[in-house]
């Protein structure tokens, strides 16, 4: 890919800006010091369900191992994307060549996923992604150098889709942020509405990241006179989106709109809130009420966190991926896990995970796709809350081994027919 200067420039800032946590002993080498880059959305519409507290749940994740195992030095660097696909893949090469960083977590945005993927490839380093949205990562675009945790857009319309489908909701409007991320969730759920015996009137595609107004779309979703308005976005544009829907009057009445953000997530409902998000359907890998290990790492990581900021399930990904990560590493040593990131990623595939997060036994197939259940969420009324972040009445759960793209489906090359 050829760079533009201010495209270079841009990511040579990002970098140049990152802060440099380190933990573990500092008379360890510094060649066998393991680096974690975290590429995420510090200033775009994504920073709330990724950025600072995805930094925030790596830091946990890396100061509990290194309390456990301080002879491995660790070193933790962070950098904004700018959600620019040119600015992140110039950010990870300049991270692999000059600052020796090992595995690269987080990204965020879909079409930056799928480009640093071969920059890994090349490098024979890891990416761990908590938080793009395209099934392609573990597709046809997977790679042996890739592990694609938390969700996919698979998962998430499959649980959104079938479910509100099922529960009445048989004819669907899509407002779509126009990129790879949101065409993935509207064909999706689409399959997944019409598998269960629904149809799609119609879908309206906004620019993405420039849209703050979204008057024009809900207006033909509410002319489609569908039962349920499916939001194929995330982050601010889906806080703003649902407020003017709100404003609009779809959910009114014994005739309204159902809401179903399908890649929505606490941090959503919790910015806009419960007086704004009431009703809606939200698809979630991750809930930080679920059980008694979801409360304990909630609360630890919580002290990192400004007052009322819960983790979502793209925060705890990044806690859980690089848990896992750093069980890999001490089982290689430092030395051998840094001399190959295929190496590290396979013993990932070999080894159960086991964290607060997402619980224990959990699995990460060939594909690089990690497996854990999916929960369709209903937001509470406001009166119906009894603590901070008592947001959610679950609705239903599907099992792990139902949750993902079965591995015949994605047309990953590395899966044996």
């Amino acid at each position: 890919m050829l760079l533009t200067r201010r495209a270079a420039l841009g990511a040579t800032v990002a970098t140049a800006l990152s802060p440099v946590w380190a933990f573990g002993n500092a008379r360890a080498q510094a060649a066998e010091t393991i680096r974690i880059g975290i590429l995420t959305d510090l200033s775009g519409p994504y920073r709330d369900v990724t950025g600072p507290t995805s930094v925030a749940c790596v830091r946990q994740a890396v100061e509990e191992f290194t309390a456990q195992n301080p002879s491995i030095r660790v070193e933790i660097i962070s950098a904004d994307h700018q959600n620019k696909p040119d600015v992140g893949v110039n950010t990870v090469r300049q991270w692999f060549d000059q600052r020796g960083v090992d595995v690269v977590t987080d990204v965020g945005n879909s079409a930056i996923a799928l480009g640093i993927n071969p920059v890994c490839v090349e490098k024979d380093k890891i990416h761990l992604n908590a938080s793009a949205g395209t099934s392609e990562l573990t597709g046809r675009a997977c790679t042996p150098n890739s592990i694609h945790w938390s969700y996919d857009t698979w998962c998430l319309s499959n649980t959104s889709g079938t479910a509100l489908t099922r529960m009445g909701g048989d004819s669907w409007y899509f407002i779509t942020a126009d990129y790879a991320f949101g065409h993935a969730i509207e064909r999706d759920t689409t399959r997944f509405v019409e598998a269960a015996g629904g149809k799609v009137l119609g879908a309206s595609r906004y620019p993405f990241p420039q849209t703050t107004d979204f008057s024009a779309f809900l207006l033909q979703a509410r002319a489609s006179r569908a039962k349920v308005l499916g939001l194929a976005m995330a982050g601010d544009d889906l806080v703003n989106c649902v407020k003017q829907a709100q404003e609009f009057g779809l959910s009114r009445g014994g005739q309204g709109m159902k809401f179903a953000a399908i890649i929505g997530s606490i941090t959503g409902v919790l910015a806009a809130g419960l007086e704004t998000m009431q009703g809606m359907y939200i698809a979630e890998t991750f809930w930080w009420d679920l059980d008694d290990r979801t409360r304990a790492f909630t609360k630890r990581v919580q002290q990192k966190l400004p007052a009322g900021v819960f983790p979502n399930y793209v925060h705890a990904a990044n806690y859980s991926g690089i848990t896992h990560y750093l069980k890999a590493v001490k089982e290689l040593g430092p030395a051998r896990a840094k001399a190959s990131g295929r190496e590290v990623v396979a013993l990932m595939k070999r080894m159960r995970t086991d964290d607060d997060a997402f619980g224990a036994g959990g699995v990460i197939r060939e594909d690089g796709r990690k497996i854990h259940p999916s929960y369709l969420l209903q937001v509470k009324r406001p009166g119906e809350s009894r603590y901070p972040g008592d947001v959610y009445t679950l609705a239903s759960t599907v099992p792990a081994e139902q949750a993902f793209r079965p591995l015949s489906e994605g047309g990953c090359p590395m899966v044996r027919a």
